[in-house]
């Protein structure tokens, strides 16, 4: 899915840790200096997750900064946020999180007409040598693309 609107907060280290295998749009309930100090671009990702209960999403340890105007209105800055996704989504998700291994794991939030989006990304936790495996990838195509570079260059 992309992202249309302002990127707010991405979490990099997601798609290193996780098998992404399908990604889901969900809307985000929040307070008034929430979305204010979400617009200033004030929201950390690091170490969040999201959690089905209830026939509810979720979403745990995200970070959203006090805004700065707000006085005695001000919001808990780590509190769980209800996430918005259609009774279909829900259950499926229910579904997928039961199997052994699957966890939901928030890859982006960001502004989307007006509103707070965040990218939820079903994913498998990778295994150490999995993690290795992605990095040696990395590196090789990062030599292919510098030495394919290079000779276009005449060097």
């Amino acid at each position: 899915m992309a992202t249309e609107g302002k990127l707010i907060a991405q979490n990099k280290k997601a798609r290193h840790d996780f098998h992404i295998e399908e990604t889901f749009e969900a809307g985000m309930v929040l307070t008034g200096t929430e979305i204010k100090s979400l617009r200033g671009g004030k929201g950390n990702l690091k170490d969040s997750f999201a959690r089905v209960s209830n026939g509810e999403v979720w979403l745990h340890n995200m970070h959203i900064s006090p805004y700065e105007q707000g006085n005695r209105y001000n919001h808990d800055p780590v509190r769980a946020r209800k996430l918005l996704l259609h009774k279909k989504e829900i259950n499926k998700l229910i579904g997928q999180t039961k199997e052994k291994g699957y966890t939901l794991v928030p890859l982006k939030i960001y502004i989307k007409n007006g509103f707070a989006k965040t990218l939820l990304g079903l994913g498998k936790g990778k295994k150490k040598y999995d993690k290795r495996e992605d990095l040696k990838k990395k590196d090789a195509n990062r030599e292919i693309q510098r030495a394919f570079k290079d000779q276009q260059l005449g060097r």
